[in-house]
């Protein structure tokens, strides 16, 4: 009997013990949740700070919204595009808009939210131009499948890089006009009103712009 009674005072002493620890690490999930508010809170009001101090065109705060946010919002794009260069690209557009933009936030409260949009429409407008890009690739390589002594079309468009290079060896005007025309989605008659040449020309010269493209491709990859 006696041995029941110390196995049961023992149990209880065990049961009690696990009460208190489970109290205590409540408590001090508690006091760590609440520690963790504060801070936000705290990291909220020194945003809405900074802000205000930008909107007064203090130029040191602005440095310190910028080393505060960058790498949140690289990691972000860095999501969005899966490419380290590609995020660095949008978010240093996004840092442009901001630039342009934070006088005119009527809640510096709401910059982080603000910040995070901006970045999304930055990397909207990169995946678009990557589309555009694509297309053109897509279409100068069918051109140049088609020629003799040429690779398969999608060994062409396996590397998107192909299209970037050569259009760097071209002759400005022409790669200024492949790029209105392709990457930049312009046509004809909008074509000739920012060159300020008849659309006859813009279409003659485009001519001779792919075919230049075309070559300068088949040098690179023959």
């Amino acid at each position: 009997m006696t041995n029941c009674l110390s196995c049961t005072n023992s149990d209880q002493d065990i049961e009690s013990f696990e009460i208190q620890t489970l109290n205590h690490v409540s408590m001090r999930s508690d006091l760590d949740t609440r520690g963790m508010v504060k801070l936000a809170t705290s990291e909220r009001i020194h945003d809405q700070l900074l802000v205000l101090q930008c909107q007064e065109g203090d130029s040191k705060a602005f440095e310190d919204l910028v080393t505060r946010w960058q790498p949140r919002l690289w990691r972000y794009a860095r999501q969005l595009t899966g490419d380290n260069d590609a995020a660095s690209d949008v978010v240093q557009n996004a840092w442009m808009a901001i630039i342009r933009g934070i006088k005119k936030l009527d809640d510096q409260a709401c910059f982080r939210q603000w910040a995070y949009s901006i970045t999304s429409h930055k990397f909207a407008d990169w995946r678009r131009h990557q589309k555009r890009q694509q297309n053109l690739l897509h279409k100068f390589a069918e051109q140049a499948s088609q020629t003799r002594n040429q690779p398969n079309v999608q060994d062409v468009q396996d590397d998107s890089d192909l299209v970037h290079n050569a259009l760097t060896k071209l002759p400005g005007h022409v790669r200024a006009l492949l790029t209105l025309r392709y990457l930049e989605d312009f046509n004809i008659a909008e074509i000739a009103g920012i060159l300020s040449i008849p659309e006859g020309t813009v279409k003659s010269r485009l001519y001779h712009a792919r075919s230049q493209f075309t070559d300068t491709l088949k040098r690179q990859i023959t």
